[in-house]
């Protein structure tokens, strides 16, 4: 049965308790923090040796659309009601705005610290402990908009410049490339700072504390996110059917790039599904 993805604002007092509640006993149970270990491992650079899967190449949308999917069987298997929401960063702009609401993810972090003290996922609650990490923090920390030296939110217009490239991905197929959609919606720009984040990273940054690293699955915005992140990549493949995802083949022989992206039909590690596999998801959720 195909569900829903909503959009956050949307969602009724009761899918919110919901959602929150399920996310709750995933973490409870031991599972939640698998995710974060599974993230970190998968989170490799353009600089670092090996297979780049969720991050600076192709296939950074689909690992990250079956990332969600992971996620969500194993909510639905704790309340068969609950799907993730999408935060529409284009739209809800400001740190007081959903999801940031008491009911929901809480607010922002305190200015001493950056530790999140309101709503379900603040340390002082006891249900959110951080267990795995790049530091060795225990609570949820966050700096929306940055406030020593802010940011904003990425456009409406910043947005339609990721959709409008008619081509998915480009060589050398990592966080340089200029051109192609991926890397247009995925963020990583020329320069230094905050000119070069865009989009999807702009985003990471503008939430701050744990979103600004390999462990930012701790922060369970990284969902209504990424849920949002993966809408945008359908609405691209709805306006664009002349192209897929490439490569569709391993770079040649020689190419700095062969062994260290994933090609159309290859498996996806750590899952046994290919980016192919992953084109259309309209056999397993829709978004409203």
């Amino acid at each position: 049965m195909v569900y829903t993805r909503k959009d956050v604002s949307t969602l009724t007092a009761t899918e919110r308790r919901r959602f929150v509640k399920a996310l709750l006993e995933l973490k409870r149970r031991g599972e939640y923090d698998e995710f974060v270990r599974t993230h970190i491992e998968y989170y490799v650079a353009d600089g670092e040796n090996g297979l780049r899967t969720a991050h600076m190449a192709p296939s950074f949308l689909p690992w990250h659309r079956q990332f969600l999917l992971e996620l969500e069987k194993a909510l639905r298997r704790i309340d068969s009601s609950v799907s993730v929401p999408y935060w529409d960063w284009t739209r809800d702009r400001t740190t007081t705005s959903v999801p940031w609401t008491k009911d929901l993810l809480g607010g922002n972090g305190r200015p001493s610290d950056r530790q999140v003290t309101t709503g379900p996922f603040a340390y002082a609650e006891g249900n959110w402990t951080l267990k795995v990490g790049v530091t060795n923090g225990k609570f949820l920390t966050r700096d929306l908009g940055r406030a020593r030296d802010p940011l904003q939110l990425p456009t409406a217009s910043e947005l339609q410049w990721a959709l409008k490239d008619p081509v998915y991905d480009v060589a050398p197929w990592d966080s340089t490339v200029t051109q192609g959609f991926r890397n247009k919606l995925e963020g990583w720009g020329t320069g230094r700072g905050s000119a070069s984040w865009r989009n999807h990273n702009l985003v990471h940054r503008w939430v701050g504390g744990a979103m600004v690293s390999g462990a930012s699955v701790n922060d369970p915005v990284f969902w209504l996110h990424h849920a949002f992140v993966d809408l945008v990549w359908s609405r691209w493949q709805q306006r664009h059917r002349d192209d897929r995802y490439r490569p569709v083949k391993q770079p040649a022989p020689g190419d700095p790039q062969r062994g260290r992206v994933v090609a159309r039909h290859e498996k996806l590690p750590p899952w046994d599904v290919t980016p192919d596999e992953l084109d259309d998801h309209g056999s397993i959720y829709r978004y409203a």
